[in-house]
């Protein structure tokens, strides 16, 4: 049984990644739904949220049917995140995660994100400073180091352990490698078979089909892992690995009525939530996965990401699934 803190998560937990304009309450839903053990909140500026700003403290809003849930933020200022940590507890989130991986240039080059990668005495001190500040399990997602010359993530996680953390989860990049590339998976690994480790390790980086979670797994024998790309637009992927490690058998894909049903829940969520303008817009992203492959698709996905009016959105949904009616994913 794989716990952060007095969380149980099960034996091989599968966690939603906080991604920007994606991890929100209402793909969250769907995740929840489609298997996800645990989810984050996009990540949140520190700055943001001590200034007030409506955007950061929007993204606060959890929901007990996501629970367990973590509050991820991110920051370059140590005082700045230890005012936020204090803020985001009174969200009353499961966990507090703090972002040292974000890759993105406006992020990073600040020295929030990845950027704190290249001063790791100061991204320890950030760490024990928000542990101190928060009675809730702290977490930390990060990459292998800045660039190849500085991959110290098997020492830095141990330092990270020492101050207090409950959990770590590591993408199989550099900073300098953004999204480029294949995932390197074998230094995770080197920090869960370091013997002075004891908190859950989690792997994240290209796991985008049962098979890879399943070769990752075997391999790399880590406690669980983080989806984050491969989800977008496709919730289902979290039943369909633990599924496949369960039984060694594929799920069958969902049907075009499924697909359209939770894009259906999706983008009433999304308006509900954001209001009939961002509600529109910041669904759109999804729209490509939902309908993934499917040959005479375009025009529709077209249609789907141009249209700014929601009763408009929802005839297109169902044209989709009368269009495509029978269509076979296999």
């Amino acid at each position: 049984m794989v716990k952060i803190g007095d969380i149980s998560l099960g034996d091989f937990p599968l966690l939603l990644a906080p991604m920007e304009d994606v991890s929100d309450p209402p793909f969250r839903a769907l995740c929840k739904k489609y298997g996800a053990d645990m989810m984050y909140t996009e990540f949140i500026s520190s700055e943001g949220l001590i200034r007030d700003a409506a955007k950061s403290l929007q993204k606060l809003d959890i929901f007990e049917y996501e629970r367990p849930i973590g509050i991820q933020i991110f920051g370059s200022e140590i005082s700045s995140m230890r005012k936020a940590t204090e803020m985001c507890q009174k969200a009353n989130p499961d966990i507090i995660d703090i972002n040292y991986g974000c890759p993105v240039k406006k992020v990073a080059c600040k020295g929030a994100g990845a950027g704190i990668l290249k001063d790791i005495p100061k991204m320890v001190q950030m760490t024990e400073e928000i542990v101190k500040s928060t009675d809730l399990p702290v977490t930390v997602k990060t990459r292998l180091g800045w660039n190849e010359e500085s991959k110290h993530i098997v020492e830095v996680a141990e330092r990270l352990q020492d101050i207090g953390i409950k959990a770590i989860s590591i993408h199989g990049r550099t900073r300098k490698q953004m999204y480029k590339g294949e995932a390197d998976w074998t230094l995770i690994s080197a920090v869960k078979n370091n013997p002075r480790m004891h908190i859950p390790i989690f792997g994240n980086g290209d796991i985008d089909s049962p098979e890879k979670a399943k070769q990752m797994k075997d391999r790399y024998d880590v406690d669980g892992m983080m989806i984050g790309r491969a989800s977008i637009g496709y919730p289902w992927i979290f039943n369909e690995i633990k599924h496949y490690l369960e039984t060694g058998e594929k799920l069958a894909s969902p049907t075009i009525d499924e697909r359209v049903a939770a894009c259906k829940q999706h983008l009433q969520r999304s308006l509900d939530w954001k209001g009939p303008i961002l509600g529109v817009v910041e669904t759109r992203r999804h729209y490509t996965n939902y309908f993934k492959g499917m040959f005479g698709i375009k025009e529709f996905r077209t249609k789907l990401v141009t249209t700014d009016d929601p009763e408009t959105l929802f005839e297109l949904l169902d044209e989709i699934a009368e269009h495509f009616a029978g269509y076979s994913f296999s």
